[in-house]
């Protein structure tokens, strides 16, 4: 998984993706989620940033549709697995209420931040995210477009 080379392809992979998750976020939270600049496109520094972050679609049972390296690192995926994953499957089964509770009041407030919770990679390795952001991302138009997170600490449980 070190060799994780940013996707060319894909819902997540692109700027408009990119400029979604960090316009979403600036519209919240009134900062910046990365420190970007013009030298590089938007979608390779949202990928190549420390920071862990993701996001899923609006299907009913939402896809994952953005991992950046540190995402499929941590969750120890490639892009295209990643990418076909429904987001409640990086959770527990026996955390997934508990997530979907948390996802609801996400989408009612707009955004969670400093949210904790166990999840799990797709080898079965626990970790304890920390201080957790979750925002809903929405389009130019102002319509529902799934949500993100973005986080940089947690440990192996």
């Amino acid at each position: 998984m070190n060799n994780v080379q940013r996707p060319t392809r894909g819902i997540g992979a692109g700027d408009d993706h990119a400029a979604l998750i960090l316009h979403s976020y600036r519209q919240l939270m009134g900062a910046d989620l990365i420190e970007t600049n013009d030298k590089v496109s938007l979608a390779e520094q949202l990928f190549d940033s420390a920071t862990v972050i993701l996001s899923h679609g609006t299907e009913a049972d939402p896809v994952l549709n953005f991992g950046n390296r540190a995402a499929l690192t941590l969750w120890e995926m490639d892009w295209d697995t990643f990418t076909r994953t429904p987001s409640r499957y990086t959770a527990e089964a026996m955390e997934r209420s508990e997530r979907d509770r948390f996802l609801k009041a996400v989408a009612e407030q707009g955004y969670v931040d400093n949210y904790t919770g166990i999840r799990i990679s797709s080898t079965g390795r626990r970790f304890y995210i920390k201080e957790a952001i979750v925002w809903n991302l929405r389009d130019a138009s102002g319509r529902y477009a799934g949500q993100a997170a973005a986080f940089q600490h947690y440990e192996n449980c």
